[in-house]
């Protein structure tokens, strides 16, 4: 796997293609794709660990996975890039929690539930709506897709670097929240239930990670939505803040919490 935001091609020699036996050899098993602007790792690759050991950057990482299960791939980044095997079945009036290690896939599975990402059922080939949905047929999600293509679910999703924030938006809290809001009372409660009744007038460039954390969950909440998907939502929080915004999330009908 090469780490895109560790590769750096134009300050090395390319030495993970060079030193590659299997390159050597005359086969492609990695190859620089100058339109993702990184190297990229091919099945032909036999995980000798040399373009590893080469690397400048340390970009590059070899995982020995076990056997994939083949027809239930749902999307997949490029050619030997991450997979993602099935997704969560979201259902009415409940919560449901997705947990893991970095990496596995919960962010990709919130995009693709808010309609954000199109799965491409690890094809390179086009994929349509009409194949999406044959491919979840006899599922809990394909109703759910169905109605969010056709635009009939509407999906709050709170993204998960929360630190981005300030660079979007302006203003104070109060102003973020009555935007989103639209009722004093409705603002003044959930700030309350937040912890964010002090931090109404303060500006939103002067907020620590965790109060960029609350207010974006505060945001979500405000809104109006058939679904709410809050990616990592307990990042930057400390365990009270944790149980109080957990307290929050059980309130709502439909939560996708990841």
């Amino acid at each position: 796997m090469v780490d895109k935001d560790l590769c750096q091609p134009r300050k090395c020699s390319q030495e993970c293609i060079r030193f590659c036996p299997i390159v050597r050899g005359g086969k492609r098993a990695i190859y620089m794709d100058e339109q993702l602007g990184h190297p990229v790792i091919t099945d032909l690759c036999t995980a000798c660990g040399i373009c590893v050991r080469k690397c400048p950057f340390e970009a590059i990482t070899i995982v020995n996975l076990p056997s994939e299960l083949g027809e239930d791939c749902v999307h997949q980044y490029g050619p030997s890039g991450f997979k993602l095997f099935r997704l969560p079945m979201p259902k009415l009036g409940r919560v449901l929690g997705i947990i893991g290690q970095n990496a596995m896939g919960k962010t990709t599975i919130a995009k693709i539930l808010a309609g954000e990402l199109r799965p491409n059922l690890c094809t390179d080939s086009q994929v349509s709506t009409e194949d999406i949905l044959r491919f979840f047929r006899g599922t809990e999600l394909q109703p759910y897709l169905t109605r969010l293509y056709r635009g009939e679910v509407k999906v709050v999703h709170k993204p998960q670097y929360i630190e981005l924030i300030p660079m979007y938006v302006k203003g104070t809290v109060r102003d973020v929240l009555m935007k989103v809001g639209g009722n004093v009372e409705n603002v003044l409660k959930i700030a309350e239930k937040l912890n964010l009744t002090r931090l109404l007038d303060r500006d939103v460039s002067k907020l620590s990670g965790g109060e960029l954390q609350r207010l974006a969950i505060a945001a979500a909440l405000l809104r109006n939505a058939d679904t709410y998907i809050f990616d990592e939502p307990t990042t930057h929080l400390d365990i009270v803040e944790r149980l109080r915004a957990a307290r929050r999330l059980r309130r709502l009908l439909v939560v996708i919490s990841m």
